[in-house]
């Protein structure tokens, strides 16, 4: 695996570097030696935040994870995309997608889906169109973390949500 390793507000020390390269580098028994790791190390007041992306034919492999020391935040994110590997290998490596960027025992390897995605409740509800500012109020009065909507504006199915912050983010389809 190649590491590119960028660090924003922190310098990026032999010791972090050995540290990314040693947590991160277990996962190269599931990728080729080709592999590229894209590794944004950032710090804010007291938040440490590790951002890992591996880029895979069709696909990428992402985590960030915060704490309040950069070692502790290495180890989570090494974790979380292990598991993702192996709850997602079926998707990652199907009959469409190239294989190349996986290792061949990776692939044969059958791996227990533990954590496998299951729908337990389906909620339905009239959609009115209206504005991305009345949305916000909406999802406020309910007390939710996002709100599906018709934009009046554009006449499309929109998404509001809660952003750190206290700020608010628009999600609204590209066609």
């Amino acid at each position: 695996m190649k590491f590119i390793i960028i660090g924003k507000n922190i310098e990026v020390t032999e010791g972090l570097r050995a540290a990314v390269e040693d947590k991160i580098g277990k996962l190269e028994k599931y990728f080729t030696e080709e592999t590229e790791v894209h590794v944004t190390l950032s710090v804010e007041k007291d938040r440490q935040k590790i951002e890992v992306t591996i880029p895979v034919k069709g696909s990428i492999i992402r985590s960030e994870q915060v704490s309040s020391d950069m070692y502790v935040s290495i180890d989570l994110v090494e974790e979380i995309i292990e598991r993702q590997l192996k709850k997602y290998k079926n998707k990652l490596v199907d009959k469409q997608q190239s294989a190349g960027f996986f290792r061949q025992e990776f692939v044969e390897k059958d791996y227990m889906d533990d954590e496998e995605v299951q729908i337990s409740r389906t909620k339905k509800f009239d959609i009115k169109p209206m504005y991305p500012e009345d949305a916000c109020v909406q999802m406020e009065l309910l007390g939710h973390n996002f709100f599906v909507f018709c934009n009046a504006e554009t006449d499309q199915v929109n998404v509001v949500y809660k952003r750190k912050g206290n700020t608010y983010g628009l999600i609204e389809p590209e066609n």
